[in-house]
């Protein structure tokens, strides 16, 4: 199984949703509240579409058991991380090191095959994006350890949802059905566990926010329902590592967008970032 050119520019596509929707959720509200209201506008959005793709099989539903219960745990890490340290030092962390980690469990236990150029790639890439942790180091020692473990924890979680959900895709036998199923019901465990840290008059600084939420929502959506839809058709590494790519296209945003300077970490990154997708692609 190789990744052809359609379904690569397909996942550079979600790459770059997701790097929309980080910018756009990027708001002034706690980031567990902001997590949570992100998770009910996927939920929400997705739910219409169950009308015509109908739930995943039941093969399909321990392994969208698995993925909920993995994202919960990714959901909650995240937010907990940038509790304690800058996005731009934590979200690379967490995205870079998953590529990596993805890539060891599907070749080692999935028994996928890659070549010594894709491998190759994924590691290039995946120090690319890595590269760019070395950014927003502006807390103490004792708080970056804790927002690392977090980080390390949200990249974990990460490798795992993504396996799992590769090969749920796979096994339901229609990515879209597998796609729907999954967002509607990934919503709820952090709507519980808000409503019962915060209770509704906690929840109440979301209304504020409910037009980024939901354009963020909207793009979350898209980005990862690209990606299940890719699993199907491209070994599971290959797109969990040019998926990562968001982190170098939010990097440009911030520079062109954010008027924040490039650097020449940033340069760096990019170059290597770009140096694994062309060996990804030529071998």
């Amino acid at each position: 199984m190789t990744m052809t050119l359609p379904v690569f520019f397909a996942v550079l596509s979600a790459a770059l949703l997701h790097a929309g929707w980080n910018a756009v959720i990027k708001v002034r509200l706690d980031p567990f509240l902001a997590m949570t209201l992100l998770c009910i506008a996927c939920g929400l959005i997705a739910l219409p579409s169950l009308a015509f793709t109908g739930f995943a099989r039941p093969a399909a539903w321990p392994w969208v058991a698995g993925s909920v219960a993995l994202h919960f745990g990714y959901y909650v890490c995240l937010s907990e991380a940038y509790r304690r340290a800058d996005m731009s030092q934590i979200y690379p962390i967490a995205r870079g090191s998953a590529p990596l980690m993805t890539a060891l469990v599907s070749v080692t236990i999935l028994h996928e095959t890659m070549s010594a150029g894709g491998v190759a790639g994924v590691v290039l890439l995946g120090s690319g994006v890595l590269l760019l942790s070395l950014r927003g180091r502006h807390h103490s020692a004792s708080e970056n350890r804790v927002a690392l473990g977090f980080a390390l924890l949200t990249a974990v979680t990460i490798a795992g949802y993504t396996v799992v959900d590769g090969v749920g895709a796979r096994v339901a036998g229609n990515p879209n059905s597998y796609a729907a199923t999954l967002f509607v019901f990934d919503a709820l465990p952090m709507l519980t566990l808000c409503l019962y840290r915060y209770g509704p008059a906690g929840m109440a600084p979301m209304r504020r926010f409910l037009l980024p939420g939901f354009a963020g929502g909207a793009m979350s959506l898209a980005a990862y329902w690209i990606v299940i839809w890719a699993m199907t058709l491209a070994p599971i590494a290959l797109v969990a590592a040019v998926r990562e790519t968001s982190v170098v296209f939010a990097g440009f945003i911030a520079v062109y967008v954010l008027k924040e300077p490039f650097s020449r970490v940033r340069t760096a990154a990019a170059t290597l970032t770009l140096a694994g997708l062309a060996l990804m692609r030529l071998f």
